[in-house]
């Protein structure tokens, strides 16, 4: 009982109320009883001296039950249904404690027990539907969509603010829904919060809600995707905020909503960055980053930019890549230098004017192929690309004394099973070995899946979608990690700050991603049922891919750093002159054109296959 009064202190105004109403209703049914005559003054005295019996019987039940629970704004035929239960169940209750107490109960009309809870029904559910009817026919006089803001908390706040400030006639806020019980009942600039998000149907079905924003920013993974259930189960559109990590400003602006993306249903923690060692790492330095124009790239340099790195240059091979990013570069940050260089990595003469003409101090190697499946086709474009080309950028950057290299590879260099991944664990191999004879720091990155680059599994679902499906998923079983981009271009700006000469960073990508699941999230994103309005289809693998990625080898202990979401791989040693050897040979072999150089890799990789190799033997 106690529990259950201290729960009731944010209902105190409709417990009063229901108090009120319980000796209006007793003596309603008094005076009903004598077809609203005068009351002979031997029943009046009887039903006064009964009132505390009636009072204190009629409100326990009430509070027992939990009639004060229900939000008169939004009552429905449950609390009327739990109105009645709770009159039923005080009826019978007091006429038990009149009966045991004494001749009270003998001398009240028998009729009294059927007139006294129809009195009381009528009233207390009367005055709950005038409410309701009363509000509706407000709320339905103002303009503007009507809005259930997910979450009472600071952001849910601020957004409220923003949205009578500026927007006064667009959105009209009807009700917050938290989770959390000590906010129900309390009101945030006169909007209540009235219950949990769970009641969001019934919501919609009363008022017509047009919008629900998403208010909670710090929500995790299986939160959010709750929320996002709820919405899309009553039919309602919805936007949310961005994460924490996004609200670096404190300032919640209804600008700041968008739909909600596959990004937010990953729950990662907010990325938290040393950013006074970054800047002093590159502050006022010349950077130059290859593949600028790819996903990963474009945003190292939108992060780089806003490090004041003093002379940014732009190096890649897609002129239309490059030409946006260098506009997008100019427009955002005008106060630095930037340089958009149109080149291949693999071009000699062309790496070499660049590094003769920039001096770059640091550089951050983005540019790859990266595509598992076409690779395996093009085992000398991969190579060169991938390797080579890694091996002339590193060269220059120990030539002209560049103060870091940072190696951006992939969880699929570990084991490599495909083309792709042998190529970037030789290019890995490559850096180690020269870090050893040179003052240029190399650090290498490793980390898996990135969501929403280009080419990714992630744009290719939302088209598939878009037309209709199916939706192809490898396997049923296949996993991978996955980053958004903002994290992982981040989490490589800390690494390079903190990087020790040589070494391998695994970038912490949380726990592995069923691909089947991701397929089924977005899906229901854009308002459709897996299985029933979108197909999944199952392909089985492909040439080169992995049923699971790994991002470390059984040799590589990881060790810790200062830094909770960045692990140390301890270097797997490879003698120079054997690096040195195989690098001349695949050299060799690209310029006659020899299909020969998966063998090659195999002698730096001993644990990938060269599928050329394999599909002999089993013809064998």
């Amino acid at each position: 009982m106690f529990k259950i009064l201290v729960n009731s202190v944010f209902r105190w105004r409709i417990i009063i109320h229901d108090l009120v109403i319980i000796p209006i209703a007793w003596m309603m049914a008094l005076w009903l009883r004598f077809d609203m005559q005068t009351v002979p003054e031997l029943f009046l005295m009887t039903a006064l001296f009964s009132l505390p019996v009636v009072i204190t019987v009629q409100a326990a039940v009430n509070l027992i039950v939990g009639v004060h629970r229900g939000e008169w704004r939004f009552v429905s035929l449950p609390d009327l249904s739990l109105i009645l239960v709770s009159v039923a169940m005080g009826t019978v209750s007091m006429a038990v404690v009149l009966y045991l107490v004494g001749n009270q109960f003998y001398a009240m009309p028998r009729t009294m027990f059927i007139l006294y809870p129809l009195v009381l029904i009528t009233l207390m559910a009367g005055s709950r539907l005038l409410y309701r009817l009363f509000k509706d026919r407000h709320f339905s006089a103002r303009s503007g969509r009507k809005v259930v803001i997910f979450g009472a908390g600071a952001a849910g706040e601020q957004l409220l603010r923003d949205l009578n400030r500026n927007h006064p006639n667009s959105y009209k806020i009807v009700a917050f829904l938290d989770d959390d019980p000590q906010k129900i009942g309390r009101h945030i600039h006169r909007i209540p919060v009235v219950a949990s998000p769970d009641v969001l149907q019934d919501l919609i079905n009363r008022w017509d809600v047009d919008l629900v924003l998403i208010a909670v920013p710090s929500a995790n993974e299986e939160q959010m995707q709750r929320l996002v259930s709820l919405c899309e189960a009553a039919g309602v559109e919805f936007r949310t905020l961005p994460g924490a990590h996004e609200l670096v400003s404190g300032r919640v602006q209804v600008s700041d909503l968008r739909e909600v993306r596959i990004d937010d249903l990953l729950g990662r923690d907010p990325v938290k960055l040393d950013w006074q060692r970054i800047q002093h790492s590159l502050c006022d330095k010349t950077v130059l980053v290859t593949g600028a124009g790819g996903s990963i790239g474009s945003e190292l340099c939108r992060q780089l930019a806003s490090v004041c790195s003093s002379h940014l240059v732009l190096f890649d091979q897609s002129e239309y890549n490059l030409y946006r990013i260098q506009e997008e570069m100019l427009e955002r940050f005008p106060d630095i230098t930037v340089t958009a260089v149109l080149g291949d990595i693999c071009d000699n003469a062309a790496t070499r004017h660049l590094f003769e003409r920039f001096k770059p101090a640091a550089v951050f190697h983005a540019a790859a192929y990266k595509h598992v499946p076409l690779l395996e086709g093009q085992v000398r474009e991969a190579v060169k690309n991938n390797a080579i080309g890694t091996r002339c950028m590193a060269d220059l950057a120990h030539e002209f004394g560049a103060e870091k290299f940072v190696l951006i590879s992939t969880d699929k260099a570990v084991n490599p099973s495909s083309l792709m991944g042998a190529c970037k664990r030789v290019a890995e191999i490559y850096c180690q070995q020269l870090a050893s004879q040179s003052r240029t720091k190399f650090i290498t990155v490793r980390f898996g899946n990135v969501l929403g680059s280009a080419g990714s599994v992630v744009p290719k679902f939302q088209q598939q979608i878009k037309k209709g499906g199916p939706v192809t998923v490898t396997h049923k079983e296949m996993t991978r990690y996955f980053m958004t981009i903002t994290e992982a271009t981040q989490l490589i700006l800390e690494a390079s700050a903190m990087g020790e000469d040589g070494r391998i960073y695994v970038l912490d990508m949380g726990q592995p991603v069923l691909i089947s699941d991701l397929a089924d999230k977005l899906i229901r994103l854009s308002g459709k049922e897996p299985g029933e309005d979108i197909k999944v289809v199952y392909t089985g693998l492909r040439r080169g891919e992995k049923l699971h990625e790994e991002l470390f080898h059984d040799e590589e202990n990881l060790s810790e750093t200062e830094y909770e979401k960045i692990q140390l791989a301890a270097t797997r040693y490879v003698e120079p002159e054997k690096v040195h050897a195989v690098f001349d040979s695949i050299v060799s072999k690209l310029d006659s054109f020899d299909e020969g150089l998966g063998d090659c890799l195999g002698q730096l990789v001993p644990e990938y296959v060269n599928p050329m190799q394999e599909s002999v033997k089993r013809s064998a």
